[in-house]
């Protein structure tokens, strides 16, 4: 190789530019290690910066301020209430690291520039431990890929890692770059891997879900899988690879980012939003909320239950909504389809207890929300025909699709409820689509974030953070991926300074 590597050697090299990577270079150069952060991307964020945001801690300065008293303790105990039946394939060692450290990043988060609004409450969490980033999940990109550079990490974009090298059995660095294109970079001490989750890998979903799953795209089209990839080709082995939150149905995103996203995360402005929102009223703050803070929101379950019903681009139904619908919209015209509803059900989601989503800020959305904050995925008509009109439908194949429907009701050949679609006006919500939002499949890690094999020893040299080093930790429940990005990614950083052979000061 022509490059010279003198050029292209540091002590850390980490893989990936979410929180968790950030987090991690942030640490190892915090202790005087020379660090190279390589992000596939043309600027970092990850799934972090996708996110809505939301991190789970409990004892922060913002349940202080409330008289909140809570512990690590108790959030370690109320964790497997989300996991259900499948606590017993938790990481019981790795959650109380989580749950004992994240109290530190949160406030180290703070300390970085990061402002938080809440805490808010989440049953089964028996304390309110959900806060939310303000203005929005591009705060923590901001401000720890500034502090990252202030201490002088080298961040390299769209640099994709491709192959881990390692010699004498150990990862001593990367390969980047197409095929006769490569560049190497070495390790004197230690990578760490934070390259995501693999919700956009069709490999990886295939093997461990199913050739249906593998059709569904991820939410982060660049979650790829990269890093499990990588050290399984050096014997790592992967956990819960067959647990996701997905597929599951959801609004399509705005076509255009919303405004609380595109706003600058300036302290001085998350200071004025944390103000109002807890000062000004919900009658001024819904409408705002629901129109700037809300993105890809999933629809509730229940609203199928009433006799809604999901229906093509061409105007047919195509599933029984009540049996994993996600994986039939994959077979349908450009994988999307529509929620119909009529007046009557559109009355009973108008008001609590029948929401159509939860949503960030205001709890839970009902029909007049969407109706007024997101005409892109709201559609009213008063026949069936002038909705299938406004939709670009067979206005034929819709009123039979209907009818079918409602006659099949009547006779009672469907499990839906009793009254039929018929009350106008008639409203369509979306176009929907499925969606992996993120899965659980994170390489076997010690509780250093030492990467395992497949007969628990140490690979040395390798180290993984974030989603890519979940090593069997279930994350049930809002806040609980972000928590473990920062707290894993600050460990592993940390870890992997310590195996530099040597040190360049900071």
């Amino acid at each position: 190789m022509s490059h010279d590597h003198a050029k292209h050697t540091y002590d850390v090299i980490v893989i990936g530019g979410g929180g968790a990577g950030l987090a991690a270079a942030i640490e190892a150069r915090k202790l005087g290690r020379a660090v190279l952060l390589l992000e596939k991307n043309p600027a970092p964020g990850g799934s972090t910066a996708w996110s809505i945001g939301s991190i789970t801690s409990s004892a922060t300065p913002h349940q202080i301020r409330r008289g909140i008293e809570d512990c690590p303790a108790d959030h370690y105990a109320d964790m497997p209430a989300f996991a259900g039946d499948l606590a017993p394939r938790d990481n019981d060692a790795l959650r109380r690291i989580l749950c004992d450290e994240v109290p530190d990043a949160f406030r180290w988060l703070m300390e970085c520039g990061v402002r938080f609004y809440g805490p808010v409450a989440e049953p089964p969490h028996r304390k309110p431990r959900m806060h939310t980033v303000l203005p929005n999940s591009g705060s923590y990109i901001y401000h720890l890929q500034r502090h990252a550079r202030r201490l002088g990490v080298s961040i390299m974009l769209n640099t994709r890692a491709r192959e881990l090298i390692s010699e004498s059995g150990r990862v001593c660095g990367v390969r980047c770059g197409e095929s006769g294109e490569q560049r190497e970079f070495r390790a004197r001490g230690a990578v760490v891997l934070a390259a995501g989750d693999f919700t956009n890998s069709p490999e990886l979903k295939r093997r461990f879900m199913g050739p249906q799953e593998a059709r569904i795209e991820g939410v982060n089209l660049t979650a790829t899988g990269d890093g499990q990839l990588m050290a399984e080709r050096l014997g790592a082995c992967i956990l819960n690879g067959d647990l996701a939150l997905g597929p599951e149905i959801r609004f399509v995103a705005p076509a255009r980012d919303t405004l609380v996203r595109l706003l600058p995360p300036w302290p001085a402005l998350a200071v004025f939003m944390q103000w109002a929102l807890e000062h000004l009223p919900q009658a001024i703050l819904r409408p705002f909320l629901m129109s700037f803070l809300t993105t890809a929101l999933a629809p509730s379950p229940a609203i199928f239950d009433q006799g809604a019903i999901l229906i093509n681009k061409r105007g047919r139904r195509f599933c029984d909504e009540r049996d994993r619908p996600a994986y039939a919209l994959p077979d349908q015209p450009d994988q999307v389809a529509y929620i119909l509803i009529d007046a009557r059900i559109a009355s009973l989601y108008s008001a609590w207890p029948n929401f159509v989503s939860t949503a960030p800020g205001v709890a839970y959305a009902y029909i007049p929300d969407y109706r007024r904050s997101r005409p892109d995925i709201y559609t009213a008509a008063a026949s069936l025909d002038a909705l299938a009109h406004k939709l670009g439908m067979d206005a034929v194949a819709l009123a039979g699709t209907v009818r079918a429907y409602n006659e099949a009701l009547q006779a009672g050949k469907d499990a839906g409820q009793a009254a039929p679609l018929g009350v106008a006006p008639f409203t369509a919500l979306g176009p929907v689509r499925a969606v992996f939002v993120h899965n659980e499949g994170g390489l076997k890690v010690d509780t250093e974030h030492r990467v395992l094999d497949q007969d628990a020893r140490v690979i040395p040299g390798l180290y993984a953070a974030g989603s890519t080093g979940q090593g069997g930790l279930l994350l049930k429940g809002h806040g609980h991926h972000l928590a473990w990005a920062f707290v894993s990614g600050r460990r592993a950083g940390r870890f992997a300074a310590r195996d530099a052979v040597s040190a360049t000061p900071p």
